[in-house]
């Protein structure tokens, strides 16, 4: 599997959705396309639980048009899946033959089970949260699962999600407060049926286009400072205050709402209050968004049956750091170089009682090290800003917001002036000591960066001494470091800052250190 290129039609109850995938081993996997439609197969299941024939002609059309961007784009490894609309219809094995026979794509019926494993695959391999109860809502049916220190325990299907519910409960184009009431009552009761769920207090992650909507209005209205929605994080308080929101709104002023799909606006408030029921029975304090669901799940699971160590569920950082390294031409050699020195460093620091020594630390520096600086790859001169935003702004697999932002100064630090600058906005976040720590970790990489500054990975290692109130760097390499010398030297101003002491640089090649 030197290089994959995969189609993933996803049709479910409320829209059909193909997603184009690449993956490689250098580059990792990566999404080149994404084309969604609005279908509601949901509605076309008839009384007697056949699907009419609007529904399948509808389907046929939808996948005949995706069968031609699918070609267009010379992709042959094609996987169709089908969840609750079709399988819950009563015809479900004649609408995939004809299909089959009408548009040339197979489509695989997925259990429950197989849905709620391929949600929990993407969530645990792309996400840092070690255990948590997850939930899916579709148009037809909700999947819960509950894993625990990335290894899934339960999973389990209920048969309605946001358009079966909006037809039982729901008269209107959106939920009145006594409709609401009804739905709360109906769902509260089929959560409770899960013992594995109740009083758990542990994070609901939350797996959807419902979920991201939320998120994202979420961030609309409270101004957030940074995109994305990969792990954001809310409380209880916070999906209550977006509820509200939605109650003071019509429909058509929903459907106008910055950061809701103005095709979700009629089932947005059934699936926010799902959710809030699912917290209140799991006991859970946090609210986790997942960009990741069944088609990554899928994807991963299918490079993995190739290529086993594709992708590792406890080092999710290193995937990325693998991609986006590539991406901005840094090697893995020099990646693993910084770490290395970096993190040395760090142990030295700690030694000499700089810092105390803390594993999450020592974690977050090794890190940014990987990343530090890659905005040159843009341009030299303003690589600290291109750096911090690239970072800041983009998801982060197996990193929450907080950690993104950490990451972003710390790889993105030049001076004290600019590192002000980019932590304006998140002063809140942290407190006075955290921030003087992270300045102190971007200082220390500034000056790590300049042992490196020829790419040649030459300094083998980085030893600390403190000899009368002076602290003396000795520097161990395996060829001669003109241009580390001097470039450490103009940023030894930065190390001096974090030591409150005079520093003195001592380079030797391997060999001259015993004979000095």
């Amino acid at each position: 599997m030197e290089n994959l290129k995969t189609a993933i039609i996803d049709i479910g109850s409320n829209t059909i959705r193909l997603v184009l995938y690449k993956y490689n081993k250098l580059e990792g996997l990566r999404e080149f396309g994404n084309i969604k439609t609005v279908a509601r197969l949901r509605r076309y299941l008839q009384p007697d639980g056949e699907m009419s024939e609007e529904g399948i002609k509808l389907l046929g059309q939808t996948l005949r048009s995706f069968k031609e961007i699918i070609d267009d784009y010379e992709v042959e490894d094609i996987k169709a899946t089908a969840t609750a609309a079709i399988r819950q219809a009563k015809n479900n094995k004649a609408i995939i033959e004809r299909m089959k026979i009408e548009t040339g794509i197979g489509i695989e019926l997925l259990t429950e089970e197989k849905e709620a494993y391929f949600g929990f695959m993407a969530v645990a391999h792309s996400m840092n949260t070690p255990s948590a109860v997850t939930i899916d809502i579709g148009g037809g049916s909700t999947e819960i699962t509950l894993f625990e220190e990335k290894t899934l325990k339960k999973a389990t299907s209920f048969p309605f999600g946001t358009v079966s519910l909006k037809e039982k409960f729901v008269s209107g184009d959106i939920i009145s407060e006594e409709e609401k009431i009804q739905m709360h009552d109906y769902v509260k009761k089929q959560f409770e049926q899960l013992d594995w769920i109740k009083n758990m207090n542990l994070p609901v992650i939350a797996i959807g286009g419902s979920a991201r909507n939320i998120a994202q209005v979420h961030q609309h209205l409270v101004d957030y400072p940074i995109s994305g929605v990969h792990q954001y994080e809310m409380t209880k308080e916070q999906l209550t205050y977006v509820s509200t929101y939605f109650e003071g709104m019509t429909f058509e002023q929903l459907k106008q709402l910055d950061g809701l799909s103005s095709d979700r606006a009629d089932i947005i408030s059934i699936a926010l209050e799902v959710f809030r029921v699912l917290m209140a029975v799991v006991g859970a304090d946090v609210f986790q968004i997942s960009k990741k669901g069944l088609r990554e799940g899928i994807i991963i699971s299918r490079v993995l049956q190739n290529d086993p160590d594709a992708f590792n569920k406890y080092t999710v950082f290193e995937k990325y750091a693998r991609r986006i390294t590539f991406e901005y031409g840094r090697s893995k050699e020099e990646c693993e170089w910084l770490q290395t020195i970096a993190q040395q460093f760090y142990e030295e620091c700690c030694r000499l009682e700089v810092f105390d020594y803390n594993e999450k630390h020592y974690e977050l520096i090794g890190k940014a090290a990987q990343v530090f600086a890659i905005g040159e790859y843009i341009e030299q001169d303003a690589s600290n800003q291109h750096t911090f935003y690239l970072l800041a702004n983009q998801s982060i697999e197996g990193m929450d917001h907080m950690e993104r932002i950490k990451l972003a100064l710390l790889a993105s630090y030049k001076n004290r002036d600019y590192f002000r600058r980019f932590s304006a906005p998140f002063m809140s976040w942290m407190c006075r000591e955290e921030w003087k720590l992270l300045r102190d970790f971007g200082a220390l990489l500034k000056f790590i960066y300049a042992l490196n500054v020829s790419k040649r990975n030459i300094v083998s290692s980085v030893k600390l001494d403190k000899i009368d109130e002076v602290i003396h760097v000795n520097v161990l390499t395996e060829y001669k470091p003109m241009a580390e010398i001097y470039q450490s030297e103009r940023q030894k101003k930065h190390i001096e800052r974090i030591f409150k002491k005079p520093v003195q640089i001592h380079f030797y090649k391997k060999g001259e250190q015993d004979d000095n």
